[in-house]
Order: structure tokens, then C-alpha cells, then sequence
């Protein structure tokens, strides 16, 4: 079996990880201020929902931040694959959150639909509502094209978020025009139990797809697309190709970095050399076609399976 191989990352040419998240823990406790002063002068309780789920941006942006700096840790003794996976704790850790405050939002608004209270300085409020989701808008734009770049499942759970909260803001800030011109109060709790709704929505989607990380989940069809298109054209490309057979090809992701292992058979009586330096290319083939992929390629003469994959699994 050959040492699995890497490919060398190309420079980004945006801020790092750890620079974005702490350009979102800046804009985070810019929006409290913005969404706080929003709930106290209006005195509605959808803007102060939307000001609560800010606390949740901050913390998650603050503990994203600790995660991603442990995932950019070289590997080591004890840890020979890296510590990518540190980041899919981020993404479970952001989910939880968000569903603890969708649960306070949902008890507060509870408690005022019973009891319903005016709104008071609506300009002022939606003023500064509208600012804070400016900010929260252009932030989650820049977290989506740096997490794409990075591959950093940190970086677009954390604009995933933002984007629930400006969509939220949207929500309320319509809502609340609604009670003014309508005078129905109760409208505003109602907004604001709709708007946990929402984020308790898209916080069991990131604790879903963490989970998935950390259970090494397979690499999406287009990386598999990807990965199986360069093993055929290699086959065409080389005149030993009519020669080659590849099975057992296994993916899996862990953070940005990607993984994958396959067999790759060739002729006995070919020599080592040979077979080998066929595999190096294919290796590098591999590893341009899906960047930041590690690759694994075991040799075999054909007609021969590896041991392993004639293991069955045992009963339940």
C-alpha cells in the first residue's frame, strides 16, 4: 500500500478562517447594540427575539472560532489524519444553541401573547433593525465565498446563521408595520414565535449535518463525479489502461479535508517500478481533479482482493 499523499493547498486569496470569524464576532456584538436598542425603544418583543438570537451569533462565532483554530493544527502522534473534524464540533455546537434560544424566544412570546403590550418609537426601531440586518447580510455574503474557498463547514454554518437571522429581521420588521396600521398586538408575539420556529429549524440542520461529519459521511456526488471521471480518463490516457482495474473506492470528509482509498489492480508479472510509478500518477491525477483530497492507493495483481473486503460484516 502506498502513503497516502496530499495536495498542497493553493494560497487563499481571501482572509483566513480565523480572520472571518473574528470579523463575525465584531459584527455580532455590533447587531446586540443595534437589536437590543431596537427592542427597548419599541418594545416589541419580535425585535427583542431577534436582538436574543444575536447572543447565539456571538457565542457561536466566538466557539467557531476556537474550533477552527484547533482544526488548523498540524498533524501529530496522536492525531495522524489532522484535527479537521474539530470544526463539525462548531456546527453542533452553533445547532444547539440556536434551538436553546428558539426555545427561550418561544416562552417569552408565550407569556406576552397572554398578556399583549403596545409598540412604542416605531421608526427608531426599524431604523436600527434595518442596519444591524445590513451588516449581518453583507458579513454571511463574504462567510459563503470563504467558506467554498476554505471548504470550511465552520465558516457556512456560521453564515447559514446569519442568513436565518437576516431573514428573520425581514420577518419582524414587516410584522411589526402590520400591528401598526392594524393595531392587532397580538400579532407581534405571534411573529416572534414564528421566528423561533425558523431558527430552531436550521439549528437541528447544522446538529444534523455536524453529525454527519463525525461519522464520516461520504463526499458529495460532484467530488465522487469528479473523483470517477479521472480514473477513466487515466485509463484512456495511458497505454496501460486496458490493463488497469479499480474497485473498493471509499470517500470520506473530515472537515476540509477530504479523503479517499481505493484498489487499484494490475497484471503480476508486471515489477514493482512499474506499477508504482503508474500509481504515482494517478495519485497526482486524483488529487488535482478534487483539491485537498488524500489519497490512498493500495496495489493488487488482478484476479486477487484484498483481505479486508472479504470480511463480511457479523450478524445483527
Amino acid at each position: 500500500m502506498s502513503p497516502s499523499r496530499s495536495h498542497v493547498p493553493r494560497k487563499p486569496a481571501t482572509l483566513s478562517p480565523k480572520a472571518w470569524l473574528r470579523w463575525s464576532i465584531v459584527v455580532a456584538l455590533l447587531t446586540i447594540v443595534l437589536k437590543g436598542l431596537a427592542g427597548y425603544v419599541t418594545n416589541s418583543m419580535g425585535l427583542i427575539s431577534d436582538a436574543m438570537e444575536s447572543f447565539v451569533n456571538l457565542a457561536s462565532a466566538m466557539f467557531a472560532l476556537a474550533m477552527v483554530t484547533i482544526a488548523a493544527r498540524p498533524a501529530d502522534e496522536d492525531h495522524p489524519y489532522g484535527h479537521h473534524k474539530a470544526e463539525y464540533f462548531s456546527s453542533g455546537f452553533e445547532g444547539i444553541l440556536i434551538v436553546g434560544a428558539a426555545l427561550a424566544i418561544l416562552w417569552v412570546s408565550v407569556q406576552r401573547l397572554l398578556s399583549p403590550q403596545p409598540i412604542e418609537q416605531l421608526g427608531w426601531g426599524l431604523a436600527l433593525s434595518v442596519a444591524s440586518s445590513v451588516f449581518n447580510g453583507a458579513l454571511a455574503w463574504a462567510l459563503f465565498r470563504a467558506a467554498r474557498e476554505h471548504r470550511s463547514i465552520a465558516l457556512e454554518a456560521d453564515g447559514r446563521h446569519l442568513v436565518t437571522d437576516v431573514w428573520t429581521s425581514v420577518g419582524v420588521v414587516l410584522g411589526i408595520i402590520a400591528v401598526h396600521f392594524t393595531g392587532w398586538l397580538w400579532l407581534d408575539p405571534v411573529l416572534a414565535i414564528g421566528v423561533a420556529l425558523n431558527i430552531a429549524r436550521e439549528g437541528v440542520r447544522l446538529v444534523w449535518r455536524s453529525s454527519q461529519g463525525l461519522m464520516d459521511a461520504a463526499l458529495d456526488a460532484e467530488s465522487q463525479a469528479a473523483l470517477l471521471a479521472t480514473l477513466d480518463r487515466f485509463k484512456a490516457a495511458v497505454p496501460e489502461g486496458p490493463q488497469l482495474r479499480f474497485d473498493d473506492i471509499v470517500t470520506r470528509s473530515a472537515g476540509q479535508r477530504r479523503f479517499a482509498d481505493l484498489h487499484m489492480h494490475v497484471p503480476g508479472d508486471w515489477s514493482l517500478q512499474r506499477a508504482a510509478a503508474l500509481r504515482d500518477a494517478l495519485e497526482q491525477s486524483l488529487m488535482d481533479a478534487v483539491p485537498g483530497l488524500r489519497v490512498t492507493i493500495q496495489l493488487l495483481p488482478l484476479g486477487m482482493e484484498a483481505r479486508a473486503t472479504q470480511i463480511s460484516e457479523p450478524a445483527a
